[in-house]
């Protein structure tokens, strides 16, 4: 199934290349770094580099950046864009196929996140149980300004 280049919603970036290629395949609103249709955003792309172009497609960014908490300035690059985010979380290195089964066993959790919250920026932590806000050093980024 390819993806339709009207119906895109979701961005996976470098840091799951896998898994975004895998749900490119899946699904039809998925892209991902260096897919053919952001030629914009060719793999080894700059955080500054993408995120204007993915934030004007108005795509839901989908992460596993580990270090997201700590890097403040990538997290206020991603609400200066107004992006939506899910981090997939854990503590531990997860192999290409846990991520998948993570990101599909909560993939309704997503749905409905992005259906009830709307525009960015804000952040969600994809667990294994559920998604949940993610807060970043005493900042609360997880939810939409209009709530």
């Amino acid at each position: 199934m390819a993806p339709a280049p009207d119906g895109l919603r979701f961005f996976v970036d470098e840091t799951s290349l896998g898994l975004g290629k895998v749900l490119a395949i899946a699904r039809q609103d998925v892209i991902h770094t260096g897919h053919r249709l952001i030629p914009e955003v060719p793999c080894g792309a700059l955080d500054d580099e993408w995120m204007p172009i993915v934030a004007e497609f108005g795509l839901a960014v989908i992460t596993r950046d580990k270090k997201i908490r700590n890097k403040h300035a990538k997290t206020l690059l991603y609400s200066d864009y107004g992006l939506r985010v899910f981090a997939i979380g854990g503590k531990q290195n997860l192999s290409n196929w846990e991520t998948l089964v993570r990101v599909v066993h909560r993939w309704s959790d997503i749905e409905r996140e992005l259906k009830e919250h709307g525009p960015g920026p804000w952040f969600k932590m994809v667990n294994a149980s559920r998604l949940a806000d993610l807060h970043i050093k005493d900042r609360d980024v997880g939810r939409s300004s209009h709530q």
